[in-house]
């Protein structure tokens, strides 16, 4: 095969970049339909978006392991800092503060604070002395990196993104070894929070989703109104679906949000079950090869990076999904590579190319690449 193919070809990670193609290009599609049998305006930006940050993911795969060092605290910092702004001067949108415009483009910058921690604590462990890993040393410094941006992306409101970042700092936390009574403690003092935070915390809004969820049938023309047609979409795909650009609850408008949150539901309507199991094993790929290249690292900064990374992918892809089925409140979390969204699409690339930045440490480990 080497004598067929090219070598420089023949060498990139097809594993991951195969399904990576197939998934986005069956999102066009799904977004193709969803804007009435359209590119515009789903389907082409989502493609252009693509291709922008499969250039930026495959510079990233070029960085060596120093230069990701070094800038894992001035990143955070700066990601941090843009934060802060959102506060002072971030547009509105949705009735929430979540932006910062500059021309023509319109950044999220909490959406970049999810890698961001994740590097920030990589380095952070990989640095720390085995000695000091059931401390407090290795806890607070950790739990104040979570916690700072997790406090401004609250007062956005998001409440979606703030668990994301709490998911993927507490991963990395967990696989450094620190001790696990300090997670049960965590999960014990979580249970007496969470009640004091749906009274005291969360915007009304808020509480209506997470009562919605509790019945999503008492109120199904209103707060339940999302999950009610999403199942609706869902089940009526039955085994084949309906069939492509033939989806009637998107189309006629019952299902909020097509081409954002719910595109699963629009793309479960038209390409039923055997549709839903194409993106299932499709995702399955991607995060087992990231998983395979965290653990084939050898240095412990690569591996909690890669385990990070796939982790926070994984957050997206399971949240969105249990939300569209009705097993999760409504968080507006997006489906990673398949829903329309600039925000998202930067994130899940950024994460990939830190992972094919990974991969590529490790073929020079073995000697099968070039510097």
């Amino acid at each position: 095969m080497n004598s067929i193919i090219p070598t420089p070809i023949a060498r990139q990670p097809w594993g991951v970049l195969i399904p990576l193609f197939l998934l986005v290009s069956f999102g066009a599609a799904v977004l193709y339909s969803a804007a009435g049998g359209s590119f515009q305006p789903f389907a082409s930006s989502h493609l252009i978006r693509f291709a922008i940050f499969l250039i930026v993911a495959g510079l990233m795969a070029l960085f060596p392991r120093d230069v990701a060092k070094f800038f894992a605290y001035p990143g955070y910092l700066a990601v941090l800092v843009l934060l802060m702004a959102v506060e002072a001067v971030g547009a509105m949108g949705g009735g929430s503060q979540r932006w910062l415009e500059v021309g023509p483009i319109r950044l999220q910058p909490s959406e970049l604070m999810k890698p961001a921690v994740v590097l920030a604590l990589a380095k952070f462990y990989s640095e720390l002395p085995v000695g000091m890993v059931g401390t407090w040393r290795s806890l607070v410094p950790a739990g104040v990196i979570i916690a700072l941006p997790v406090g401004l992306v609250l007062m956005q409101p998001d409440l979606g993104t703030s668990l994301a970042i709490i998911f993927g700092g507490v991963l990395v936390m967990f696989l450094a070894g620190l001790p696990m009574r300090w997670f049960m403690g965590g999960a014990a003092a979580g249970l007496v929070v969470i009640p004091l935070a749906y009274f005291f915390a969360l915007k009304p809004y808020q509480q209506q989703r997470v009562t919605t969820f509790m019945d999503p049938e008492s109120d199904p023309l209103g707060t339940g109104y999302h999950f009610s047609q999403s199942k609706i979409a869902i089940g009526s795909g039955g085994l084949t679906g309906k069939g492509f650009n033939e989806g009637s609850q998107s189309h006629l408008n019952y299902l909020p949000e097509p081409h954002t949150d719910f595109v699963f539901a629009t793309m479960a309507e038209e390409w039923g079950l055997l549709g839903g199991i194409f993106v299932l094993v499709m995702f399955g790929l991607i995060l087992a090869w990231g998983l395979r290249v965290a653990r084939q690292a050898r240095h412990r900064f690569d591996r909690l990076l890669g385990a990070g990374l796939v982790g926070t992918m994984f957050f997206y892809i399971a949240i969105n999904l249990l939300m569209v089925m009705g097993l999760a409140p409504v968080v507006g979390i997006p489906l990673p590579f398949m829903s329309h969204g600039g925000s998202s699409m930067m994130t899940n690339m950024i994460c990939l190319g830190g992972l094919l930045m990974i991969n590529r440490w490790n073929r020079l480990r073995t000697g099968d690449g070039i510097a």
